[in-house]
C-alpha cells in the first residue's frame, strides 16, 4: 500500500450514506436485509467518532413527490406512486441509532438548498441529490476547510451509495478507509478487492474503532 493512500487519523472525518429510516425498516421497498443488518455495526463507528472529536457528516437523500429531484431510473416509480425518503416523514429521518442526543429533525428546505446542517458539535448533515456524498453537494468544499485528508465511508447501500462515494472520494484524491459490514454490503468478495486497485482501505469495525483510539497505523484489513 502506498504512502500517497494510507489513512491518517489526525485528518480522518467519517461519511455516513443513506442510513434513514426508509432505507433499513422491513416493508420498504428500497430496504434489504444487507442494509438492515449493517446498521449496527455502522452505529458502532459513528459512536467511536464522536467519542473522539471527530467530524462527522451524514449524507442524505429526498424523493420530491413529482420526482423532480431523483435519478432517471427511479423517477417513474416516484411518479406512479412509490413514496420513500418523502421530505418531512418519519422515513426520510436519520436512524434513531445514528443521529446525536437531542439532535433537531433534518431541516428539509436548508439541506435542498445545498446547505449544511449542523445536528451537534463536529456533526453535520448535507443533501445528496444523487447516489455519490460529492456531486454537487458541498462536502469537499468543507474537508478541505477542515483539513481533511482521510474518509471512513460506511452507509446503507455499498452497491450504489457507498460505492460510487469511493470514486468521487478517489478521483479528488482522498484515502479512504471502507466497513464493508457496515456498508450495506452483499457484494462478492472479488467486488470489494476491486477496490484496493484504487488505495482503498478494509477495515473491520473492531480494527476501526482500534485505530481511531491508539491512533496506531492499522495493519491489518487491506484490500
Amino acid at each position: 500500500m502506498s504512502d500517497y493512500t494510507l489513512p491518517q487519523r489526525e485528518r480522518v472525518a467519517l461519511i455516513t450514506n443513506e442510513l434513514q429510516r426508509d432505507y433499513i425498516e422491513e416493508g420498504s421497498p428500497i430496504s434489504t436485509q444487507s442494509t438492515r443488518q449493517s446498521a449496527r455495526q455502522a452505529a458502532g463507528i459513528v459512536r467511536a467518532f464522536r467519542e473522539q472529536g471527530l467530524p462527522i457528516l451524514h449524507g442524505v437523500r429526498f424523493f420530491l413527490p413529482d420526482g423532480s429531484n431523483v435519478e432517471p431510473c427511479r423517477r417513474q416509480a416516484v411518479e406512479e406512486g412509490m413514496r420513500v425518503l418523502m421530505p418531512g416523514t418519519r422515513g426520510a429521518d436519520l436512524l434513531t441509532e445514528i443521529q446525536p442526543p437531542s439532535a433537531p429533525r433534518l431541516a428539509v428546505h436548508t439541506l435542498l438548498d445545498g446547505e449544511i446542517q449542523e445536528l451537534s458539535r463536529q456533526e453535520y448533515a448535507f443533501y445528496k441529490p444523487r447516489w455519490g456524498a460529492f456531486h454537487r453537494t458541498p462536502l469537499d468544499a468543507m474537508l478541505q476547510q477542515w483539513g481533511v485528508n482521510t474518509l471512513v465511508l460506511v452507509g446503507s447501500d455499498f452497491q450504489r451509495g457507498v460505492q460510487a462515494t469511493v470514486y468521487e472520494a478517489c478521483a479528488r484524491d482522498y484515502r479512504v478507509v471502507v466497513i464493508p459490514e457496515a456498508a450495506g454490503n452483499d457484494e462478492p468478495e472479488e467486488a470489494l478487492n476491486e477496490l484496493g486497485r484504487l488505495g482503498v482501505y478494509l477495515m473491520s469495525e473492531t480494527a476501526t474503532q482500534s485505530w481511531l483510539k491508539s491512533g496506531r497505523q492499522p495493519s491489518l484489513g487491506v484490500a
